[in-house]
């Protein structure tokens, strides 16, 4: 039996700080949700998530640039809409005034509707989004991933519906307007074809990530999110460990004590 050397008492109190040290690890990891508290936890494992985090957020920008060009698609459509109306409104006017049984006189009042509606086609084509022009013809490249690549949104040419030049005057200045209000509403059919074909491949996309964003999270939170139920075991383990290395370094350091009784 020696004194200055009490062995029992150096090793419990090692194991009671390992034990204690692993606790207060455990504890961090329930309080916070993570089993990576801090790098040396997993060093690998901290890197990879760290990526899937920034891609994650790259991911949400894309899918925020993709929700605002549809707006964007939507908000050419309701306008192409209107003037569809418009168009129709005209066409079925140009034809009325072809009616033998007609003045030109009440061909005038015919077109002075026609003109007004022309002006009012007109005036949608400079309407913008934001700053942006709905329709100056210009094509939009959208960015639709975490990687900055982007699809092509086809513009639209407002200019292509400009009937100001017409009018209902004659028989004839009323023929000559069909054909090319014909023309026009050809021009816009398959300008809304076009938008509708810019929302579907930009929907596409939308949904691509969206499907992206979920399994990169579910593939970063097998990494750093910790598992309660097996952490809360391990915690209830290390809680007795440092009890129990509690209790035993009191015993070891009361085992010297018996040295004195040899010295009485």
């Amino acid at each position: 039996m020696v004194i200055n050397t009490n062995t029992a008492a150096l090793t419990s109190s090692r194991l009671l700080s390992e034990s204690s040290s692993a606790l207060s690890k455990s504890l961090s990891r329930l309080s916070s949700g993570s089993k990576i508290v801090s790098p040396e936890d997993d060093a690998a494992g901290l890197a990879v998530s760290t990526r899937f985090d920034a891609q994650i957020s790259r991911i949400k920008a894309a899918s925020s640039n993709i929700g605002n060009a549809v707006s964007f698609a939507q908000t050419q459509d309701g306008f192409l809409q209107k003037v569809s109306k418009a168009m129709d409104r005209m066409s079925e006017l140009s034809v009325l005034a072809q009616d033998v049984t007609k003045t030109d006189t009440d061909r005038g009042l015919y077109d002075t509707e026609f003109q007004k509606l022309a002006t009012y086609i007109n005036d949608l084509a400079t309407k913008d989004f934001n700053g942006v022009s709905l329709f100056d013809g210009t094509d939009l490249d959208v960015t639709v991933d975490s990687d900055g690549n982007t699809t092509t949104a086809t513009g639209v040419d407002g200019s292509a519906y400009d009937l100001t030049g017409d009018d209902l005057t004659s028989a004839a200045n009323a023929a000559t307007a069909l054909g090319n209000i014909k023309t026009a509403i050809d021009t816009l059919s398959t300008d809304r074809a076009t938008v509708g074909a810019n929302i579907s491949v930009l929907n596409s996309y939308s949904e691509q990530n969206a499907v992206l964003k979920d399994n990169l999270a579910a593939a970063n939170s097998r990494i750093k999110d910790v598992d309660v139920a097996e952490e809360s075991t391990n915690f209830a383990k290390l809680n007795i460990l440092v009890q129990a290395g509690t209790a035993m370094l009191a015993q070891a350091n009361s085992t010297s004590q018996s040295a004195l009784r040899l010295l009485q």
